[in-house]
């Protein structure tokens, strides 16, 4: 990039990039008027993120939260009970969708759970919330597309940086060529991870139905200590930090560039380092993701970040400049560093109304779920789930190159980088984090990061070229009755 040295150009961003940014979220919308009754709702997965779902339906006088569904009993009770008399609590989701009273189902379950719930609720004719990511795996997101339209319903993603005016704005900026050709963007997740503690033989909590729990995926043994939340650190269950948190960004940048396909090839690197734990899915992870002349990175740490200052969300190189996504909003700087522009809340919402609290985000967030379940329009959306299906996606096919991989030196890394026919700036990003990782102790001379295979995908048939092991990754056998429909029977 002129004026700049490319080496230094992530930490030059991160330190000055956000600074003065101030929040903005979409003025929130009113409850929406309608001349029906209210909307009945039930929530599916109370145990964290669930209970925001109730939060935010609880609150608006045109919803009515009636179910409170969990596999853990106490859990589900407690916040069923929490609503009011007129909620009442069951166990088992199926029961969800056999009451025709219910017209929205929310769904924070576990990550494995998400897909199959949002299908049979739209096959039972409910609209569906459903949590970030919107999938497990790829062949699933599909399937919730395809329910959602066959089916003529409403299905929001929980990626709710969506509903944010302050980026949308900005992406208008760059899809009117104000950037000029964006040639690389990149979503950052610096999140500080501990351990898990070590492999043992873990229990099922006696509230738990872990039948119902487990759903479509295998009952295994448990390894982890921490029965709850954990689970995401686990292939069968989670989708590790890529999926978990950096889903968003992902998804972020996708608005920022306009992609809404898959990209042509991907690779990973990463590992699970710093310390030795239960846990299988790296707490370090970079994914190269190749769009012809657009490189997509995907940069995930769980390690200390000592810089002490946070990191951008999602960031674009373009020709007449770059653009920083921060969670607060998002700043244009010229060719040599310049700050050029604020997308902030003064700039971006005409009514004025600016918040840092993520929870006005999200309030927002749902207020535009409800208003499409009125209007009916899909394009009314947000985060519609065909948008949500290629974010996950992208996560997803940064997992199987991972998966896939074998321990390599240094060397080899760089070398499979300088290999590609991708921008520059990722052997620089290969660079950043060997040194964000000495920082911390680890010596990857010493303690060899995880070199995922550079993966060929047919981005319309959304499958990989001449590779049938990655193709296996693609879904997964279910256990039965838990089985997610194959395309000819949803």
């Amino acid at each position: 990039m002129p004026g700049m040295n490319r080496r230094r150009f992530l930490e030059g961003v991160l330190a000055t990039g956000m600074t003065g940014a101030g929040a903005s979220i979409r003025a929130a919308e009113d409850d929406s008027s309608s001349a029906n009754e209210k909307l009945s709702v039930a929530v599916i997965g109370v145990n964290g993120r669930g209970q925001a779902h109730v939060g935010e339906f609880k609150a608006r006088s045109d919803c009515s939260v009636r179910v409170v569904c969990d596999a853990d009993s106490q859990v589900g009770q407690r916040v069923a009970q929490a609503v009011g008399p007129d909620c009442k609590f069951v166990q088992d989701m199926r029961h969800v969708f056999d009451d025709p009273a219910i017209d929205i189902v929310s769904i924070a379950t576990c990550s494995h759970w998400h897909a199959l719930a949002a299908i049979w609720a739209m096959q039972a004719g409910k609209d569906v919330y459903v949590e970030k990511p919107a999938s497990w795996c790829i062949a699933e997101g599909r399937r919730m597309v395809q329910a959602a339209r066959k089916y003529g319903r409403i299905c929001q993603v929980g990626t709710q940086y969506r509903s944010d005016l302050a980026k949308a704005a900005a992406a208008r900026y760059m899809a009117e060529g104000q950037l000029g050709k964006i040639t690389l963007a990149r979503s950052v997740t610096y999140k500080r991870r501990q351990s898990i503690g070590s492999r043992v033989q873990g229990q099922v909590p006696a509230s738990v139905d872990y039948n119902l729990w487990a759903g479509p995926a295998p009952m295994s043994p448990i390894t982890r200590q921490n029965f709850h939340y954990d689970w995401h650190w686990f292939w069968e269950f989670g989708n590790g930090d890529l999926g978990n948190s950096d889903v968003h960004r992902i998804d972020l940048v996708r608005f920022g560039v306009g992609v809404d396909r898959l990209p042509r090839a991907v690779m990973s690197y990463g590992g699970r380092v710093g310390y030795e734990d239960a846990a299988e899915t790296p707490n370090t992870q970079i994914v190269i993701h190749d769009y012809g002349d657009l490189t997509v990175v995907q940069e995930v740490r769980g390690l200390d970040c000592k810089s002490g200052f946070g990191p951008p969300a999602g960031m674009f190189v373009g020709s007449e400049g770059y653009l920083v996504f921060g969670g607060s909003g998002a700043t244009v700087f010229d060719t040599k560093g310049k700050k050029r522009h604020e997308f902030t809340g003064a700039t971006a919402d005409a009514s004025g109304q600016a918040s840092p609290d993520l929870g006005d985000l999200s309030r927002s967030h749902f207020a535009n779920f409800v208003r499409a379940v009125r209007s009916r329009r899909v394009e009314d959306l947000n985060s519609d789930i065909a948008g949500g299906h290629i974010s996950a996606g992208l996560c997803h096919l940064g997992n199987i190159s991972y998966r896939l991989g074998r321990p390599a030196s240094p060397r080899e890394i760089l070398q499979q980088l300088e290999l590609r026919k991708i921008h520059a700036d990722v052997a620089d990003t290969f660079e950043r984090t060997r040194h964000h990782l000495a920082a911390n102790g680890v010596d990857i001379d010493k303690t060899p990061l995880i070199l995922g295979p550079w993966l060929e995908l047919d981005p319309v048939r959304e499958r990989f070229v001449g590779n049938a092991t990655a193709d296996g990754l693609l879904s997964r056998e279910y256990r039965r009755p838990f089985v997610v429909p194959e395309e000819r029977e949803v």
